[in-house]
């Protein structure tokens, strides 16, 4: 079992859509897989509930979501963590979803506050290692082989602990310039976290949820939501995956590696491409599957036929192609 974060304190980034279609891609290569919504707004389990479908969850399993869940942690109450029923997406058997929690930031300060080493004790020291245990259960349960987390866009005390809590992790990014400032915040700021967990995981390893032992991996950056010509990113485009990549390749690895957070086994420059999904967006969000698995079916239900219907149905091989590359990724790497 390998945990895989995805996270970017950049907004926009699309990386709820990366946790999702990675998930599922996993399971077509016959993986069982656990997503987390970890990210207060919730988008990651719209997606995979629908609107409806959540709004009904939160009504009806009100204590079955990510913040209820870790109450007995961050409440202090006098009852373990325990794993209750996750969500199977839609059809897909291979697929389980921690709920998330509008109120989850809540959290938020009291863990801050654990963070600082002579205020935790008694109930604080259990709160960095909350997640973990808790994951580790449903891990248990359903017999998961890789755990996908879907972060937040900020520098949270929450983030801090789901980035460090993860084996592995994923930096998606936009094809813009804002993309490439955050990489280079993160170059700083990540190390800073890991350099808190190196004391953290020995000063807090009596407590009743440790926090996991390993250093968090980088691996591999994702750019996506840029323009498609004849085949090529336009040429604006082109220009602002260049200075991405180059920040990527130029500072942020090296910065990373000085610090642990990469793998020598496999090489960390690893970075896939996926162009804006344009006219299939909305029918992702309306089905509420995967883009490559929409059916020929629903493009003509949407109305489109000829040219239309070719030129989109390329589309979606090529999505296949990168989404698999991904995965295959983490499968060949992340054990």
């Amino acid at each position: 079992m390998k945990r895989i974060a995805l996270f970017n304190h950049k907004g926009g980034v699309s990386k709820t859509t990366s946790a999702y279609h990675l998930a599922w891609m996993l399971t077509k290569l016959g993986k069982r897989v656990l997503l987390v919504d970890g990210d207060s707004q919730c988008n990651l389990s719209i997606v995979c509930m629908g609107e409806e479908g959540f709004e009904a969850h939160l009504n009806s399993n009100a204590d079955n979501t990510i913040k209820e869940l870790l109450r007995p942690a961050f409440k202090g109450e006098p009852r373990p963590i325990i794993a209750l029923d996750a969500v199977q997406v839609r059809e897909n058997d291979k697929l389980f979803l921690i709920p998330g929690s509008f109120d989850l930031t809540e959290y938020d300060v009291s863990l801050g506050m654990s963070f600082v080493f002579n205020s935790a004790i008694g109930s604080l020291a259990n709160l960095p290692g909350s997640f973990n245990y808790l994951f580790s259960k449903y891990e248990e349960k359903y017999q998961i082989d890789y755990t996908v987390i879907d972060l937040n866009p900020s520098l949270s005390a929450i983030n801090q602990t789901l980035l460090l809590t993860s084996d592995y992790f994923i930096v998606p990014t936009a094809c813009d310039y804002f993309s490439k400032l955050a990489i280079k915040s993160l170059k700083t700021i990540l190390p800073q976290w890991e350099a808190w967990a190196k004391n953290a995981r020995t000063i807090l390893s009596e407590s009743s949820y440790p926090l996991k032992m390993e250093t968090p991996k980088y691996l591999g950056a994702v750019i996506q939501r840029y323009n498609i010509r004849n085949g090529h990113p336009t040429q604006a485009n082109q220009e602002i995956i260049d200075e991405i990549l180059s920040e990527i390749l130029g500072s942020f690895i090296p910065a990373l590696r000085s610090v642990g957070m990469t793998d020598d086994r496999f090489s960390s420059d690893f970075t896939i491409q996926i162009p804006d999904f344009n006219t299939l967006n909305a029918l992702y969000h309306q089905y509420g599957v995967p883009v490559f698995e929409i059916t020929t079916e629903m493009m003509r239900a949407a109305g489109w036929f000829g040219q239309t219907l070719t030129t989109n149905q390329l589309k979606l091989s090529d999505f296949m192609t990168e989404y698999e590359k991904m995965a295959q990724r983490i499968v060949s790497n992340a054990n």
